[in-house]
């Protein structure tokens, strides 16, 4: 099997996204590729300027007689979302990525492949690198931690950008131009954890979820996913119902914008009712099982006796907790009217974690529609201070309106449809894109979003289409030429 992505066309992409492969980039642990982007810059002797944030813009001078040119900045983010399957044994801060190509897709083993958004930074570099292709001003600006709350394009100051046109790389469907996107929140839900220091006679045992597909939690949200935190609370509630079970501890998940693939729980079954309550659990998982069976056939739930459980929970505190995890709005809230197939307003029950007296749960909350965004953030919060959790919404971010009458989407529209003979569709995402946050700061730039076809991102099955590589670097190249003059 040939596994040289660097024999790939067109080769000065994929030259570049290879060197990324190799430099360890998860969210908010740049630094190495930080500085790899600055040296680059440097040592072709192009402008390069740093912020306080790690944010990149790097200015190359227009081609001799195109200086009249609008300038353009091409943007893309530098960090990955860092996933990996149960059993491959991978360090995201130290290990590189190990590319496979299958067919026409490229993927990782085992684990993210960074393609959002290393191959738009990839292609940002060729185009920094070339002597041969034509343009006008030039900004490439390369921003940090865009998937753990964007804290890159929310820091950018409203001098560091000179440009007129922002396109942004960092879309997942080649022949889609994306002219809006969601806006975001964070909800995180805090309990303190009360001990029940007189409970006996109990078996401990784990229940463990794995095997589910996870994804992106805007891009995927619609497709039905099991998210592994939410099965094992209706496991959990189920059996609770029935028998005294009690929860020691619960963890699920580990990204705010993925949607989570493994959880476990240990747990305290009462001696006397130990065959009756295992046998509950495994009824209700193979229930689950069966309503999930076409769209999450791997899906493992496990039940395995364990030596013993540090602490249990208190009942009433247990019963407040599971309710507020098992009710706790997950998935598609509402589809648009605007737009017929795109989600409108989606949260995704992120990340359950016990840590010594606390137990967490983090959501992310997306919607095009701010008062519906701030709607799903009430309908939580009346939910998880009922339970008895600390609130807290913070990261905010807006979406991006779209703007049918852009310039830019006219010339690209044009490109598009005489390189290829068709017209590409315009398009919104219920996704973060940093366009949002940019607009804000900058809200004379007129923008656009597109990028080759990536599926399943933020998961272990993230692959990148290599066609669609060659045609997005062929579209954008095309594009540099006919940015609108000034």
């Amino acid at each position: 099997m040939m596994n040289n992505i660097t024999t790939l066309n067109p080769a000065e992409v994929w030259k570049h996204f290879y060197t990324l492969t190799q430099i360890p980039r998860p969210s908010k642990k740049e630094a190495r590729v930080i500085e790899y982007i600055k040296k680059f810059g440097q040592q072709a002797g192009l402008e390069t300027v740093t912020d306080a944030a790690g944010n990149i813009v790097i200015r190359k001078p227009a081609t001799p007689g195109l200086e009249n040119k609008k300038g353009l900045i091409l943007q893309a983010h530098l960090d990955m979302v860092p996933q990996k399957n149960s059993n491959k044994v991978h360090d995201f801060e130290n290990d590189p990525i190990e590319t496979i190509i299958e067919g026409e897709w490229v993927k990782a083993n085992g684990t993210t492949l960074g393609a959002d958004n290393g191959i738009g930074v990839a292609a940002i570099l060729a185009i920094l690198e070339s002597k041969n292709l034509r343009h006008g001003p030039l900004e490439a600006l390369f921003t940090v931690d865009e998937e753990t709350g964007m804290t890159g394009a929310f820091a950018l100051q409203p001098d560091m950008l000179r440009g007129d046109i922002l396109l942004n790389l960092d879309s997942e469907d080649e022949g889609e131009l994306f002219v809006g996107c969601a806006g975001g929140m964070d909800g995180n839900f805090k309990f303190e954890y009360i001990e029940d220091k007189k409970y006996k006679d109990y078996i401990p045992y784990s229940i463990h979820i794995s095997g589910l597909k996870g994804g992106h939690s805007g891009l995927d949200i619609h497709l039905g996913r099991g998210n592994s935190n939410f099965i094992l609370s209706r496991i959990l509630y189920g059996t609770s119902k029935m028998f005294d079970i009690r929860i020691a501890e619960i963890e699920g998940g580990n990204m705010r914008n993925a949607i989570p693939r493994e959880a476990v729980a240990s747990i305290a079954i009462p001696s006397a009712k130990e065959s009756e309550a295992i046998n509950t659990i495994e009824k209700i998982a193979q229930t689950i099982k069966n309503e999930l069976r076409h769209r999450e056939p791997e899906l493992k739930i496990e039940i395995t006796r364990i030596p013993s459980v540090k602490r249990i929970m208190d009942p009433a505190f247990q019963k407040r907790l599971l309710a507020a995890i098992y009710a706790c709005p997950n998935g598609v809230i509402r589809m648009s009217d605007d737009m017929p197939g795109l989600v409108e307003t989606s949260t995704n029950l992120a990340i359950v974690k016990t840590h010594d007296n606390n137990v967490m749960v983090h959501c992310l909350l997306r919607s095009s529609v701010d008062s519906a965004k701030l709607a799903l953030s009430d309908r939580m919060r009346a939910l998880f201070e009922i339970a008895g959790a600390q609130v807290e919404f913070s990261g905010s971010y807006p979406g991006w309106k779209p703007n049918m009458d852009s310039a830019i989407l006219k010339v690209m529209k044009q490109v598009y449809e005489k390189k290829y003979g068709i017209t590409p569709e315009i398009k919104a995402v219920h996704a973060g894109l940093e366009c949002g946050i940019i607009g804000g700061t900058y809200p004379r730039l007129d923008m656009i979003s597109f990028g080759p076809t990536i599926r399943h991102p933020h998961s272990p099955d993230e692959k990148v289409n290599i066609p669609s590589v060659q045609k997005f670097w062929d579209f954008l190249t095309e594009t540099l030429e006919n940015i609108p003059a000034k």
